[in-house]
C-alpha cells in the first residue's frame, strides 16, 4: 500500500509549494510523533528531498515522503482537505487508528 492525496489536498499542497517558491524537486512529508490526545499526532513538513531510507510515493502529482517509523503507522492512508469551519484544514483517513481525538489531529493504534 502507500499514503496518498486527494485532488483537493493535492491542489493545496500544490497552491502552497508555489506560493512560497519551493526548489524543484521539494516533497511533502508526512509522519507522526507521539503526542496529542490520543497517544500520537499527524505531522506535515517540506522536504527538500527525500532521506536515503524514506518510503516515496507520488499521489496526484505531489511527492511525499515518509520516514519507516511513520510509515509502520501510516500504511494506507489517504490524506484529504476539509473547508469546514470547525474542523478545517487537513484530514487524515488512517485505516490503521483504532481511536482518534475529535479534532482528528491525533490517533491511537
Amino acid at each position: 500500500m502507500a499514503i496518498s492525496l486527494t485532488e483537493r489536498a493535492a491542489t493545496k499542497i500544490k497552491d502552497a509549494f508555489r506560493k512560497n517558491a519551493m526548489p524543484e524537486g521539494s516533497c511533502l512529508r508526512v509522519g507522526v510523533k507521539g503526542g496529542g490526545c490520543s497517544g500520537f499526532s499527524y505531522t506535515l513538513d517540506v522536504a527538500d528531498k527525500p532521506a536515503d531510507d524514506d518510503e516515496v510515493f507520488e499521489s496526484n502529482g505531489v511527492r511525499m515522503v515518509c520516514d519507516p517509523k511513520s510509515y509502520l503507522f501510516l500504511n494506507g492512508t489517504e490524506v484529504d482537505y476539509s473547508d469546514d469551519l470547525l474542523k478545517g484544514g487537513f484530514v487524515f483517513n488512517n485505516p490503521n487508528a483504532k481511536r482518534s481525538c475529535n479534532c482528528g489531529a491525533s490517533f491511537s493504534t
